[in-house]
């Protein structure tokens, strides 16, 4: 009954510090990111250890800060908009294009047409949540600021000592299997690193193919739209559909009010041909050359795991299912190695 008790505990202990556990995690992730620059800083530069680690540091915020300022003029802009939301001119413009459309289709519209103007939608909607919703964001801002001193806090030190995490690891560890954990440790931490690095060149050829596409057909705001269709690329499977979706929704309504078959159609297209293409070059080169040259797990592999860690987890699951199925993997090889089953799941570790 006491280790049923003490289990018990534990795990709402663990429940209770889950924001910190997400802190590390994350931190951990970061240090991963950057541990390659911090090496190339020390060995071929020959900067001194903090100084390497202080460097990388500032690159990776500076990178942050510039992503962060691609939002401002965005942000600033709809704020400006809902100021002088007019809910009549908007109504009339998403009426204009439902008629377009259904005309463009040949769809006899003369009754659904009667009845959209008549349920008058968008004028019974209540907008009053609007400034209960900027409330919430801006609390949300306020955690996420902490969240991100936090994080860069744990990394500083993880980049600065690598083998802090390890070490605290190895104090819950009996003495004769320390040897195996700091083999596995250090598999890990060039399998993950090389794992996250990918994925940053994923994001980033990602979001040059649909930047430089929606530049080409005059786009508002294409920066940021590519980069957060980029950006939703990380969540397995349905992050692509969103991001298609959203891609397609801002193309659509920042052309509002223009023809419909000469202008929003055919841009629409356009759009949706580039970012056809972008996911094309993401299936065919960039997932497999990341999995391939840093999981090294087969696609019906790691299919089979995103799918289980959605299932158990949601979309959080779907993130951290293969470096989670990577890290187990490791330790199945170095402590049961000779299991037929791990040595056919780890035979190309």
């Amino acid at each position: 009954m006491g280790v049923i008790a003490g289990v018990i505990l534990f795990g709402y202990f663990l429940y209770e510090v889950r924001s910190v556990i997400a802190y590390v995690m994350i931190a951990a992730a970061t240090a991963l990111v950057g541990r390659p620059l911090v090496f190339f800083l020390r060995e071929r530069l020959r900067f001194k250890n903090t100084l390497a680690v202080i460097t990388t540091m500032v690159l990776m915020v500076g990178i942050l800060a510039g992503v962060i300022s691609l939002f401002i003029p965005l942000i600033a802009k709809q704020g400006h908009n809902l100021s002088l939301l007019d809910i009549e001119a908007l109504q009339q413009n998403l009426e204009n294009l439902y008629e377009q459309i259904i005309d463009y289709f040949g769809i006899n519209n003369a009754e659904m047409s009667k009845r959209f103007r008549e349920s008058k939608l968008l004028a019974n909607l209540d907008f009053g949540f609007i400034p209960d919703f900027l409330n919430s964001f801006l609390g949300v801002l306020g955690s996420l600021s902490i969240g991100l001193f936090s994080v860069l806090f744990i990394a500083f030190f993880f980049l600065k000592d690598s083998k802090m995490l390890v070490n605290t690891v190895l104090i819950l560890v009996p003495d004769d299997k320390e040897d195996r954990v700091l083999k596995s440790a250090s598999k890990m931490r060039d399998l993950l690193s090389r794992y996250f690095l990918g994925l940053v060149m994923q994001i980033s050829i990602l979001f040059v193919i649909y930047t430089i596409w929606l530049l080409i057909f005059g786009i508002e705001n294409a920066v940021v739209i590519a980069f957060l269709c980029a950006l939703l690329n990380l969540i397995p499977y349905i992050g692509p559909v969103f991001g298609g979706t959203l891609m397609l929704l801002l193309t659509m309504t920042s052309n509002l009010g223009s023809d419909f078959s000469t202008v929003i159609l055919p841009k629409t297209i356009y759009v949706l041909i580039g970012f056809i293409l972008g996911q094309l070059v993401d299936n065919f080169f960039s997932q497999p050359f990341i999995f391939s040259n840093s999981v090294r797990s087969h696609p019906l592999e790691i299919f089979i795991i995103i799918i289980i860690g959605g299932l158990l987890f949601g979309v959080a699951g779907m993130i951290i299912a293969v470096p989670g199925y990577t890290v187990i993997k490791v330790l199945l090889q170095e402590f049961f190695a000779d299991n037929k089953i791990v040595k056919s799941m780890t035979k190309n570790l």
